[in-house]
């Protein structure tokens, strides 16, 4: 295999993981008796480096591997990629929270006597995936 599709190779596999990769791991890709030493790979890399010197990505080396990233001066612009939204929450969301802050401790039964309506398990999975409320014990009732 020469140093060409040594190169190719070694770009679509950090393109393909999505994860950093090792030098062992990017070797373990190819078939045994073709695979590269660790210099070739190193190489490759620097090679795609310097294809990529006037473009927005490199190799970058990070303590598990190699990793495709964009550059530094990339992320300003692209920023708005991973915005994240605060999360909505509903009415009865609220409510129960409300519940539970000014009437604590209280059943599940309570609450829905008190609103009217039976508490959805997925407000109450909410609440406590938030670490919003915690359950800190159980009532005995007949």
């Amino acid at each position: 295999m020469d140093a060409t599709e040594i190169k190719y190779f070694v770009e679509a596999a950090l393109l393909a993981a999505g994860r950093p990769l090792s030098l062992d791991q990017i070797i373990g890709l190819f078939d045994g008796r073709m695979a590269p030493e660790k210099a070739e790979i190193r190489r490759a890399i620097e090679a795609l480096n310097a294809d990529y010197e006037e473009r927005g990505i490199m190799v970058s080396e990070v303590a598990s591997g190699f990793r495709m990233q964009i550059k530094t001066a990339m992320t300003d612009r692209l920023q708005k990629l991973w915005e994240e939204r605060p999360p909505r929450y509903s009415r009865a969301l609220f409510e129960t929270l409300a519940l539970i802050a000014y009437r604590q401790p209280i059943t599940r039964g309570d609450i829905e006597e008190i609103r009217g309506v039976s508490v959805s398990s997925n407000i109450v999975r909410q609440l406590l995936e938030r670490d919003w409320v915690r359950v800190v014990g159980h009532r005995d009732v007949p």
